[in-house]
């Protein structure tokens, strides 16, 4: 049955194979499990309702990739898209929580339709590809922030407005081991490195008397699951529907598409192509993603995303949809493990942000800084992204000043129209907010 479901013989590969990749791939992207809640609690957000949320929607779309495209690729909130929703959403427009679930769900239902209607591919081809680049740069870099912040690295000041933290603070010098101890174990291979990280600082944190100890073995794993109901379809759209959040709602949208499409790409040598060249399944694996977000939203976290640590599973041999069926159902198990959230210091999870910041700068070099018409644009797009601490600015001041420089420079043409309506949406929202 589970053959004739998977087509494993068509992908010359085996149960065990596919259960082995599948583990693989849990262990290389469960540190969301951790992280993803502590964000979403800094927006308000109850933390264990938002833990129950995570693992949900990452059931969920991770089964909707399995049986409706049969890829082994696993689908979780994402990192990046997480910071946006707390700290541009939240904290940066003054949003509640709710309300912020309620722009998650427009962004979600825009993609839907886009991603039904196939039009992914044609929006990523109006975009050049050094902002393409510059975006995922942008991101790194703010999240790089954050995690510097929650490391106490650095610190506000009312001078300078950030300057270097007190490095001799036992919280920050855990951070800093914390680090060093992830980078280590990354360097040899160990499966789940970021992972083991964040558990190696929080024990070293309790071992020190920084944070809380359990009491019992009920304070890390439990049965009794925590309730969703607080985060559950409490979306208020109230302060959302407004032409201003046009461009909030196409950032969101843009972000979760180039995430999806980078991680699709980035895969597709390994997960197969058809004889046209295109991607096995990408329209499939494309409405999975997009669904994800919307059913995220719905359920109380931010946006859904596949996941790049895909790749870990995908080398061990993994080819179908059994290795995410594997991954969602070890997603389901971790639900035990909701206590052990309460019990994990913010400075645990910031090196895994610092970390997460630097894979994203993998990219940068294919941004040709030599040609200032191309590479200015997205050089705005990576510095302000963090010193304006918010996502949406980057977006914003990248394509607007994209689309001026080249038209100044005699390049207008190669302006696509889809270009133009973003930016000029984008001018909209920022003389009007």
């Amino acid at each position: 049955m589970i053959n004739k479901i998977f087509h494993l013989d068509k992908f010359q590969t085996n149960i065990k194979i596919e259960i082995i990749s599948g583990l693989t791939t849990f262990m290389s992207m469960a540190y969301i499990l951790l992280v993803n809640p502590v964000l979403l609690a800094e927006s308000g957000m109850p933390l264990q309702a938002a833990f129950t949320a995570t693992v949900w929607a990452s059931i969920l779309p991770t089964l909707i990739m399995s049986f409706f495209a049969n890829l082994p690729i696993a689908l979780a909130p994402g990192m990046g898209v997480n910071a946006f929703f707390t700290y541009t959403l939240v904290h940066g427009m003054g949003l509640s929580w709710e309300n912020a679930l309620a722009a998650v769900f427009i962004s979600g239902l825009l993609f839907t339709i886009i991603a039904t209607f196939n039009i992914p591919r044609y929006i990523m081809l109006s975009v050049p590809k050094q902002l393409k680049v510059a975006i995922g740069a942008g991101i790194g870099f703010f999240i790089t922030l954050i995690g510097f912040q929650n490391a106490g690295i650095t610190v506000k000041d009312d001078t300078t407005m950030i300057m270097l933290g007190n490095l001799a603070n036992p919280s920050t010098l855990l951070a800093i081991f914390g680090l060093i101890f992830t980078v280590t174990l990354m360097h040899k291979k160990i499966k789940g490195a970021l992972l083991w990280g964040i558990l190696a600082i929080t024990l070293v944190s309790m071992l020190f008397g920084l944070s809380e100890t359990p009491k019992s073995i009920h304070n890390i794993i439990s049965t009794n699951i925590p309730s969703i109901s607080p985060t559950f379809m409490q979306l208020d759209f109230g302060n959302v529907l407004k032409v201003s959040f046009l461009s909030v709602f196409f950032s969101m949208t843009m972000v979760d598409l180039f995430n999806a499409m980078g991680t699709f790409i980035g895969l597709s040598s390994k997960i197969g192509e058809n004889p046209d060249g295109s991607i096995r399944g990408l329209k499939a694996a494309t409405i999975a993603d997009a669904t994800g977000t919307l059913m995220g939203s719905m359920l109380g976290t931010s946006p859904v995303t596949s996941y790049l640590e895909s790749i870990t599973g995908i080398s061990e041999g993994g080819k179908t949809g059994l290795v995410a069926l594997t991954c969602a159902v070890l997603f389901l198990i971790s639900l035990v493990f909701a206590p052990l959230v309460e019990l994990i210091p913010t400075v645990a999870t910031a090196p895994c942000l610092i970390l997460v910041g630097a894979f994203m700068m993998q990219d940068i070099k294919e941004i040709d800084f030599s040609e200032i018409s191309e590479s200015l644009p997205a050089f705005l797009i990576i510095a302000s992204m963090p010193f304006t601490y918010s996502i949406v600015s980057g977006f914003g001041l990248g394509f607007i000043s994209y689309c001026i420089i080249q038209t100044c420079t005699g390049k207008i043409k190669t302006v696509s129209p889809v270009l133009w309506l973003v930016s000029i949406c984008f001018l909209i929202n920022f003389i009007v907010s």
